[in-house]
């Protein structure tokens, strides 16, 4: 997993105890380099223990960061006493790096409650928060108004913004790689490259006949080829797989993953229906699988808004995302549902897996034109799921997203599939239905909402709706 590094800044005000910041900045530097952080801070010999307070102290700070532009993931904030908030904040904005920035308040103690030794953080922390947004900076909390740096609780709201900068770092400037074209009939995965582009997302295209005729002219001994046959036979069961349809995949992975290579692309939405099968003989599903699995995302069908998705959660998790439909209602459980895909989904979603066919296009364009899916069902256990959507009417990127379960309940079906279990679902489905939403969803398995509602919402700017619990209003559900 990409390692973050975050810029320090330890806030002081001289006629609260300073020595607080002497011993302040040494446990949060301790604490996030144990949590596996890097780290960028003025030393003890830059200013007074290493802090903020003046504006000579903000303009070092600042220019100690602009030299790690490159490196500067997030900024934290913390407060060892009350701290000055102006120091802190004119430190942020003359920095000018627009990353995410968590704000910490050290907790005083009953026993330290003298002038000597006592903090008073937890009130600094307001006026920082007041100064930060004045200035339209935005800003991530710890879940304890005031916590101990040490403290389990720090720890976990260090992890969760670091997975909140990883996304908004890698979501800042990403290629992206549409190859082919939508299926015809699914216009519901259209999606507006402007808005993407505006966000600091790129797609790049190429013509799924340019890449199906580049790999039909691989030499049969290509090592590439040879090498990616290999790593096909030892990904999943193969067994009942023509050994023609295998070749087909290599070529086809060993193309695709050049392209991405040559294009600086970090995940692909993949045309996989019904042009690759009548005219190259086989389905992309497990080589888009593999690539997943690699935490390189690959969406079928093209959807492009939905690799976003996938490619968010894995930055966060660092962990494979998939891409499903909500497919079906389990029993009559309202809290529950049926997951589906072909499939294309990463092998880390399977307890057991293998290689098949696809069984829904197989009477139209032959069965023996559809092997390379990747079926099975899919691992109990939590999961964040996540849809981001481009809204030409508006002119906004918007998404939903949220947390539920994938249950051992059973079920007999085929492709990729699984039952999950969210809180109020119908909720969550009337919202997706009142508002427009495709029937694709990312899926990971981890717990990553809450640091991907920061990273899309506060510092992407997106329209963002976190579903916890059924939002009712006088006239119906929450619609946007």
């Amino acid at each position: 997993m990409y390692q973050v590094t975050l810029g320090v800044i330890v806030g002081n005000r001289g006629f609260f105890p300073s020595h607080l910041c002497e011993t302040g900045r040494q446990e949060v530097l301790r604490v996030l380099a144990e949590e596996g952080i890097r780290t960028v801070a003025l030393d003890a010999g830059d200013t007074p223990f290493g802090s903020v307070e003046t504006l000579r102290d903000a303009e070092k700070c600042a220019a100690l960061f602009r030299a790690h532009r490159d490196e500067i993931d997030g900024i934290v904030a913390t407060l060892p006493n009350f701290g000055d908030e102006r120091g802190v904040s004119d430190a942020i904005r003359q920095a000018g790096l627009d990353v995410p920035v968590l704000v910490h308040a050290f907790p005083d103690e009953n026993e330290k409650m003298t002038a000597a030794d006592r903090r008073d953080s937890f009130c600094g922390k307001m006026s920082l928060c007041n100064n930060l947004r004045q200035r339209g900076i935005p800003y991530t909390l710890t879940t304890l108004h005031a916590v101990a740096p040490a403290s389990e609780s720090f720890r976990r709201d260090l992890q969760r913004f670091a997975a909140t900068c990883r996304v908004v770092r890698g979501l800042r400037g990403v290629r992206l790689g549409m190859l082919g074209a939508r299926p015809a009939p699914f216009v519901t995965v259209r999606f507006s490259e402007k808005l993407l582009e505006r966000a600091g997302i790129s797609v790049e295209v190429l013509d799924l006949s340019e890449a199906l005729g580049q790999a039909n002219r691989l030499a049969p001994d290509d090592p590439a080829v040879r090498a990616k046959l290999d790593a096909l036979r030892g990904y999943v069961r193969t067994a009942g797989t023509p050994a023609e349809a295998l070749d087909k995949m290599a070529r086809f992975a060993v193309v695709t993953e050049r392209w991405m290579e040559e294009n600086r692309l970090a995940a692909t939405a993949i045309q996989c229906w019904t042009s690759m099968e009548e005219h190259f003989g086989v389905v992309p599903c497990a080589v888009m699988s593999m690539m997943s699995n690699a935490l390189k995302p690959s969406a079928c069908e093209a959807d492009i808004a939905g690799v976003v998705g996938m490619y968010a959660m894995a930055l966060a998790s660092g962990k494979p995302s998939a891409l499903v439909d909500w497919n079906n209602n389990y029993a009559d459980d309202p809290d529950k549902g049926v997951v589906f895909h072909c499939s294309n989904l990463p092998a880390d979603f399977f307890g057991d897996a293998e290689m098949s066919f696809q069984e829904i296009i197989a009477g139209s364009v032959g069965k023996e034109n559809t092997y390379g899916t990747v079926v099975g069902r899919v691992k109990a256990g939590p999961f964040t799921y996540c849809r981001v959507s481009t809204d030409d009417q508006c002119g906004v990127i918007r998404a939903y997203l949220g947390e539920g379960e994938l249950t051992a309940d059973p079920l007999d079906t085929f492709g990729g599939y699984g039952v999950v279990q969210i809180p109020d679902f119908q909720g969550l489905l009337h919202y997706i239905c009142a508002n427009g939403y495709e029937h694709h969803v990312a899926l990971n398995r981890a717990r990553v909402a809450d640091a991907l509602d920061e990273a899309l919402g506060k510092y992407m700017g997106w329209d963002v709706y976190h579903h916890r619990e059924r939002i009712a209003k006088e006239g119906g559900l929450r619609q946007e």
